[in-house]
């Protein structure tokens, strides 16, 4: 068996490294697929000698059954609306060739050699966010990357997209032929539901790397006291979440020099004559609480990077093809449920990430809370000009639309296929839904992480030099693609250059 992880997901759907099978796992396939050719011979096995879904009562004639795979793949080609891109699109390849690579399924070693193909030489299979339930797997999205296998429709190759068949002739590839179940041993599984939701959790977890870094860096601006984030005070939570993010704040914040220290406070006599204090005492929620709101989101991404990996290394089509217990097994692997209530979850702590973000920019742009900076962040004139005004509607919008998209897809079953498929996960929906999120909360920390350094801009030259090296690192990392606004010009394209500074995961915690 072939395990792989996140890490191995990143390397060769995003970096678009080559990959490599093990000699050893290619002869399991074919101990699988010679049993089952073997053992089918003489028996009723479904997806081989008979219609699908509903239509399993009827058996196919024996002249038939290779033809009946390519109807199979024909006919649920159905995909509508936008297409995966590139690197979402190779975590669906990589994932359906993991699950293979389990030697569960009964598939030839052709399926497995094609899908190598096309990741290796960077053919973009068409797969359509619209389709599949996510139970009886992703039949409508993998009935496309199988359809592209055997040399139809259209892929995309070098940033065209072209009919599959030219561009495996270009590259001297022989289409796929399709042997005993390989139609349906592609297309009933939960590979593309599992290879989008891995990439969502590759960005998810960058996404909140930036959360943390933002958070501390408004902390020091505001000369916050440290005990927010201390171990005292978190340690007495016994959740490793919050635990860990309050030790990451405290790594990022290392030699600062305007965090506060509460004795100071303590040891302060003249405070203990005043009656109204100048500096807060405490912080506002989005400031203090950073520990407590971040800690529920890292555990979640956790747990559900565990099930992400669980499904990326098992076999999840019907039937099951057993060597070790001679034997074929009739269930419901491709069912969907563990990652359509994953994503779901994911999608509401992105959405809580995204909240955060928002309400720390509105802190900082209000200056009636903030109590240090002029309306806005505006380097300029008041009333004139208008600083990162605009910006704010931006930031707004999209997270009340993440807000809104992150109603569960779990629990909208809609049974169908003659009720054969009577509860379904909707899983693929839930992860596509998710990614949306997922970009949404980039786009909201971009003109976040623009406020922050806006407000590093405003700070007095001394305090400026006072920030931690961490904190000084992260805001060239932002002014190497973008200026400080002062003047009043657009500033879509900035904020689209800031979005790829934060999705290319170079943050130092």
């Amino acid at each position: 068996m072939n395990q792989i992880n996140l890490s191995e997901i990143e390397r060769i759907a995003l970096d678009k490294k080559e990959y490599q099978v093990n000699n050893k796992l290619t002869s399991d396939i074919n101990a699988s697929f010679d049993f089952l050719k073997s053992f089918s011979s003489d028996k009723i096995i479904y997806g081989i000698n008979t219609g699908f879904g509903p239509m399993a009562q009827f058996k196919i004639d024996e002249e038939h059954l290779n033809q009946l795979q390519y109807n199979l793949i024909r006919s649920h080609s159905t995909g509508t609306g936008n297409v995966l891109n590139e690197e979402y699109a190779r975590a669906v390849v990589l994932a359906r060739t993991n699950n293979f690579l389990q030697a569960n399924s009964g598939i030839s070693l052709g399926v497995v050699e094609k899908l190598v193909q096309f990741l290796n030489n960077r053919i973009t299979p068409e797969i359509f966010m619209h389709g599949g339930v996510g139970a009886s797997g992703d039949l409508v999205q993998l009935a496309h990357l199988a359809l592209n296998l055997i040399g139809e429709g259209f892929v995309f190759y070098n940033g065209e997209r072209r009919e599959t068949k030219d561009v495996l002739a270009e590259l001297n590839i022989t289409p796929l032929d399709v042997k005993l179940r390989d139609g349906l041993g592609l297309m009933n599984g939960t590979s593309c539901m599992t290879g989008i939701g891995a990439v969502n959790l590759i960005y998810a977890k960058r996404l909140l790397n930036w959360s943390i870094a933002s958070s501390s860096m408004i902390n020091e601006i505001m000369e916050s006291y440290d005990d927010s984030f201390s171990v005292g005070l978190n340690k007495v939570k016994r959740h490793k979440g919050q635990q860990e993010i309050a030790s990451n704040m405290r790594s990022f914040i290392n030699g600062s020099e305007l965090i506060r220290k509460r004795e100071e406070l303590f040891k302060d006599n003249e405070s203990l004559s005043q009656t109204e204090f100048k500096k807060k005492i405490q912080e506002y929620y989005s400031i203090r609480c950073v520990p407590q709101i971040l800690g529920p989101v890292l555990e979640t991404l956790n747990s559900a990077q565990e099930i992400i990996e669980n499904e990326l290394n098992s076999t999840n089509d019907n039937p099951i093809v057993s060597v070790e217990e001679q034997n074929v097994f009739h269930g419901g692997n491709f069912h969907g449920d563990y990652i359509s209530l994953e994503m779901d979850k994911v999608k509401l702590v992105v959405t809580r990430m995204t909240m955060l973000a928002e309400r720390q920019l509105n802190f900082l742009l209000n200056a009636k809370i903030n109590d240090k900076f002029p309306a806005f962040l505006n380097l300029k004139k008041l009333g004139f000009n208008f600083g990162i005004q605009g910006m704010q509607f931006t930031a707004t919008s999209t997270t009340a639309e993440s807000q809104m998209l992150s109603n569960s897809m779990y629990v909208h079953s809609i049974p169908n296929n003659n009720d054969n498929q009577d509860i379904v996960s909707m899983g693929t929906n839930s992860a596509v839904i998710t990614k949306n999120v997922i970009d949404n909360g980039f786009q909201v920390m971009a003109i976040h992480m623009i406020a922050v350094c806006q407000a590093i801009d405003l700070l007095p030259a001394i305090e400026k030099e006072a920030l931690s090296p961490k904190a000084k690192n992260t805001y060239s990392k932002i002014r190497n693609v973008m200026p400080a606004v002062t003047d009043d010009v657009p500033q879509s394209e900035n904020i689209k250059k800031v979005i790829e500074v934060l999705r290319s995961n170079t943050i130092e915690l």
